[in-house]
């Protein structure tokens, strides 16, 4: 399993417009990829799943995924993240 956290910086927090780049990332890929926040995980391939978050600015979060592409799975989730400049 490949996971990296990521404490989201944006004033906004994790709102649609960058939740949906996120999740069509994770779309790409054949491994697992789910979002933790506050002891809750959701898909990271649900749009739905992931605004029922609610991720405000300053909350940590972590990405989580396993299988066959999972490091690049999260590599690739964690580089929309800063460019996006959602976090850090």
């Amino acid at each position: 399993m490949a996971e990296q956290t990521v404490t989201i910086t944006s004033g906004d927090g994790l709102h649609a417009r960058p939740a949906t780049a996120l999740v069509q990332i994770a779309g790409q890929y054949q491994s697992d990829v789910n979002l933790e926040y506050k002891g809750k995980s959701v898909n990271m391939k649900s749009i739905m799943g992931v605004m029922s978050l609610g991720i405000p600015n300053g909350a940590e979060v972590k990405f989580t995924a396993e299988g066959s592409d999972e490091a690049e799975a999260i590599e690739a989730i964690v580089a929309k993240v800063k460019e996006e400049k959602l976090g850090e």
